[in-house]
């Protein structure tokens, strides 16, 4: 893919430390740092059980590391955005179908903080109309994510589960930022986001995290983790908007 002179960006792999344990997650970050991934996620798994204390141990733990904290903000945008911020985080997460209002809370208090804000369309009735929503109120990323809830009840309901990758050429030719597909990805489609111009690959569950347990999946992660950043990291500068 030829780079886009003005807003090239060169992929980022970011793992999604959807863990219920800090020292899980902790020393699962430390594999996914040595097998080359770039920005840790502290999932909402995990800042539902530890909190901002769980940002600060992995700031503490990686100084200097883009730490995401996937808030999935609904309401109450500044303070959590802020409070985040100040417990370390580079990055903060708010919701599509939040009010306008409280977007606009979270992307004054990205300004304020110096910290990004990214927006979130999962749950949109129009996932592309979300996303192009979400840009025009100032958030610098967009998620575009097909939920954990909607995949398992689809597919339990014997129908055909939805993808990210369904409409990620349309919601990327939508917007002028950097676009994340998640949700239900296999190894093979994660790493392929790129070339969709979809330059921030996440590895979450099932690749890095058990979907059922919330605990750290078995077999060769850091290996798994080093396959993933190679190819990502190979795939040169992504054209972004």
């Amino acid at each position: 893919m030829s780079p886009n002179a003005a807003n090239p960006m060169r992929p980022v792999v970011q793992i999604s430390l959807d863990l219920t344990d800090i020292r899980e997650a902790l020393a699962t970050a430390e594999i996914a740092r040595r097998a080359g991934v770039d920005w840790l996620e502290a999932g909402t798994p995990l800042i539902l059980a530890e909190g901002l204390h769980g940002v600060r141990a992995l700031r503490e733990r990686f100084p200097g590391v883009p730490i995401v904290a996937d808030l999935k903000t609904m309401d109450g945008g500044y303070l959590e955005a802020e409070m985040m911020a100040k417990a370390g985080a580079t990055h903060v997460v708010v919701m599509a179908r939040a009010h306008e209002e409280t977007i606009k809370c979270v992307v004054k208090a990205g300004r304020d903080h110096g910290v990004k804000v990214m927006g979130d369309n999962l749950g949109c009735p129009d996932m592309v109309a979300g996303a192009k929503w979400i840009e025009d109120l100032g958030c610098d990323f967009v998620i575009h994510h097909i939920g954990y809830d909607e995949r398992r009840g689809l597919a339990a309901a014997g129908r055909r589960m939805p993808s990210p990758l369904d409409q990620l050429r349309e919601v990327v030719r939508a917007v002028k930022v950097p676009v994340q597909a998640v949700g239900g990805l296999t190894l093979e489609q994660a790493v392929r986001t790129p070339e969709y111009g979809a330059p921030l690959v996440v590895i979450g569950a099932p690749l890095a995290v058990d979907a059922d347990s919330f605990r750290p999946a078995d077999g060769n992660l850091e290996g798994t983790l080093r396959l993933i950043c190679k190819r990502v990291h190979a795939c040169g500068e992504v054209a972004v908007g």
